[in-house]
């Protein structure tokens, strides 16, 4: 299962390892726990300081395929129910690697919030291994037990515990349950938890109230393509910068094929913000990631309060917050979100093999969507609510070719039908005849576009009636000093390649302004008065 190309690498991460980590396995019986314990020797082999313990937790575990991670003999609060490889392997290192003393990457004032927590939380985390999204919530997790010693979380592979997952009638990634209550599902993230964790306690953000960053030049709110073009060519400017963002990557995190980024013929959604990290850490840029913006109070200079309780001063900002996926807004759909209703056919796809599914959405994300589910489900039904499909004509082509895939055009959704808590069909119209049908399906994947994520500043700058900011052609705003770039503005063609040149103007025109318009520290606009 280990290539020697990934024990070789391990090795060389374990060389920084300051504590022995063992990792406990339960003893019993199960068809995968011969496999289990060859995956774990293999990567005790890289050094002395991982071992391997088949041992009787009483308790602690889940089931003979389920380990946990000790640290110089203390537990850690960190349980694996399965093998996490695929996009789980790198949980496991990054668990690994922070329970034997490398330091954790999370922001001061979020350590704060999860060392505050005082009650005992239990997390359990439903993945699948092929959900790209479900690492992030697994590895935020984890640091929260590394901090917190009442805080245990456990990774639980939905197919080898199918009973649980029937159970509990779990049909969608990452699943997350908290002392045994479901806590969060769908489209889950690191800022979602944190904002959860002080919905439980409001408390624990009151000891970051009043605490502010040194006044910033330039303050970027978002960290996708725009955002972070933006940072950077700010920051080469020689200005002071800060990024807020809630995910790092935003939408593009959840891309799986990048064919049409200018001079790279072929990435994915997560090498590419990994390049985009990368780049930005070229940069004294100030990051601060899982918290959301909660205000921006206008003035000359801005004051920015985020989810944390800190406050940021800054002489500029600029909103590059992306979009979102857009809703059908059909009875039926908020329902049964995470019970059939699905927006990521890569995360959730799995957990319709061998079922019938419905694509919502003939465009370029509906087309690829369907082809990526036609090699795990029974069949896809694709509706069009247009004549004609809006997706390229190589994808078309490809889809055309299946004879798993069916395409319904000049269908409009009426609702999505649900029986004993579970999606069981969808009904449409035919908008040529106005007839009602009724397909029956096990899910249904929602792929009509992006809605931008501007209501937070709906108050502060002037919007389009499709929720866009409006911005000029050097990306202003309505409010001086709030300039604006990528999806979440008005400019046409909601592209990577779009968003970045728009990121990068941006900031040329927020250091233009920052030129021409002195904004004092608030000690001397006091002195002044």
């Amino acid at each position: 299962m280990l290539t020697k190309e990934i024990l070789q690498a391990l090795k060389g991460y374990a060389e920084s390892m300051q504590k022995t980590v063992t990792f406990v396995v339960q003893t019993g019986e199960h068809s995968k726990r011969e496999e289990l314990v060859s995956f774990l020797s293999d990567i005790a082999g890289v050094s002395d300081k991982i071992k391997v313990e088949e041992r009787d937790t009483d308790g602690l575990l889940r089931s003979a395929v389920s380990f946990l991670l000790e640290a110089d003999g203390q537990d850690t609060g960190i349980r694996f129910s399965g093998i996490p490889g695929g996009h789980e392997f790198n949980s496991l290192v990054l668990a690994l690697l922070h329970a034997s003393g490398t330091e954790l990457k999370i922001d001061e004032s979020l350590r704060g919030i999860v060392e505050g927590v005082k009650d005992e939380l239990n997390f359990e985390v439903f993945i699948s291994l092929s959900c790209h999204n479900c690492p992030d919530v697994v590895q935020a997790l984890n640091q929260f037990a590394l901090l917190n010693p009442n805080i245990t979380t456990e990774m639980i592979d939905g197919g080898l515990y199918q009973n649980v997952v029937e159970e509990r009638d779990i049909q969608g990634v990452p699943s997350v349950y908290l002392n045994g209550e479901l806590f969060a599902n769908g489209k889950v993230d690191a800022a979602m938890l944190i904002d959860k964790l002080i919905e439980h306690d409001p408390s624990l953000k009151e000891a970051n109230k009043g605490q502010s960053l040194p006044m910033q030049d330039v303050t970027v709110i978002g960290g996708g393509p725009a955002g972070v073009a933006s940072a950077i060519y700010s920051a080469r400017k020689g200005l002071k910068v800060t990024v807020v963002a809630d995910r790092f990557g935003g939408q593009v995190k959840d891309t799986m094929g990048i064919e049409n980024l200018i001079s790279v013929p072929k990435t994915t959604g997560p090498e590419l913000v990994g390049n985009l990290m990368e780049h930005m850490n070229d940069y004294d840029i100030t990051l601060k990631e899982h918290v959301r913006v909660d205000n921006i109070e206008q003035g000359n200079v801005k004051t920015i309060t985020l989810s944390s309780g800190e406050e940021i001063r800054s002489r500029s900002v600029i909103l590059a917050t992306g979009a979102r996926w857009r809703e059908l807004g059909v009875p039926g759909e908020r329902e049964n979100v995470g019970n059939g209703v699905a927006y990521c056919p890569h995360c959730d796809g799995p957990f319709f093999k061998g079922k019938d599914v419905a694509v919502i959405g003939g465009g370029n994300s509906g087309i690829e969507a369907a082809l990526d589910l036609a090699g795990i489900v029974k069949s896809v039904t694709v509706f069009e609510f247009m004549p004609d499909l809006k997706a390229d004509k190589v994808l078309i082509e490809q889809a055309e070719k299946r004879d798993n895939i069916t395409i319904i055009k000049n269908a409009a959704t009426s609702q999505i039908l649900a029986e004993d808590g579970k999606v069981n069909a969808i009904e449409y119209q035919d908008r040529a005849t106005n007839k009602q049908h009724t397909v029956e399906v096990a899910g249904v994947f929602v792929q009509i576009g992006l809605v931008p994520n501007s209501q937070f500043v709906k108050d502060v700058v002037e919007l389009s009636q499709y929720g866009e900011i409006i911005i000029d052609e050097k990306c202003h705003t309505s409010e001086p000093g709030i300039f604006a770039a990528g999806d979440v503005t008005t400019v046409p063609y909601k592209q990577i390649v779009v968003s970045m040149g728009e990121g990068s103007k941006a900031s040329l025109a927020a250091f233009e302004y920052l030129l021409s318009h002195e904004v004092a520290e608030p000690e001397e606009e006091t002195q002044a008065a």
